[in-house]
């Protein structure tokens, strides 16, 4: 069996879709894995109580209390290496996980870290993606799912989702409509890799 852990900071709505469609496509029989665990950066991370309801272990690591990212880093690998074993290799998927991850985290769980963003990489890597798609006048934007690499925002891209920008558009109608893409395609770009894994 893989494990999946998904790391989030917030509502974790990209969360909730991956542990739905695992549950629906039967991800532990067709796909051998299953989503053994949930942590976050913040206690209050809305998130928690979907996968908690949902019989998923759950964990938070307030980044606040260490002094430095690396430390950090290390102690939250800790966490996800419980979870890793030749026999249960861990798949470690950021959903909403707004931080930096150091070069050694990354190169840690490397092939096997995965991002969305909401933007069509490479452009409009980092934030306010939504603003600044349209204030570059672009007709379109979307969503990019790829694996992690050391610089951010990049990686192998493993899925795109195309979505146009509409006449009146704001950052926020704009944004919803690109979510709902992020809810289609990343779990499906995760159960593909896990294929391969």
């Amino acid at each position: 069996m893989k494990n999946i852990v998904i790391l989030i900071s917030g509502t974790g709505s990209n969360m909730a879709a991956i542990v739905k469609t695992a549950q629906r496509e039967k991800w532990a029989v067709n796909c051998g894995a299953r989503v053994a665990a949930v942590i976050s950066n913040k206690a209050e991370a809305r998130g928690l109580k979907f996968a908690s309801d949902h019989g998923i272990v759950t964990e938070v690591l307030d980044h606040k209390a260490y002094p430095s990212r690396e430390a950090f880093d290390a102690a939250l690998a800790q966490v996800i290496d419980r979870y890793d074993s030749p026999s249960q290799p861990v798949l470690v998927v950021l959903a909403g996980f707004m931080r930096i991850l150091t070069p050694g985290f990354v190169s840690r769980y490397a092939g096997r870290l995965v991002n969305i963003h909401p933007s069509l990489l490479p452009a409009f890597a980092g934030l306010h993606t939504h603003q600044r798609a349209m204030d570059a006048g672009c007709q379109v934007t979307g969503a990019t799912v790829h694996l992690v690499t050391a610089e951010l925002d990049h990686g192998p891209i493993l899925a795109q989702a195309v979505v146009p920008v509409l006449p009146g558009d704001t950052a926020d109608t704009l944004g919803a409509r690109v979510l709902a893409q992020e809810h289609l395609i990343y779990p499906q770009a995760i159960a593909k890799l896990l294929q391969r894994m």
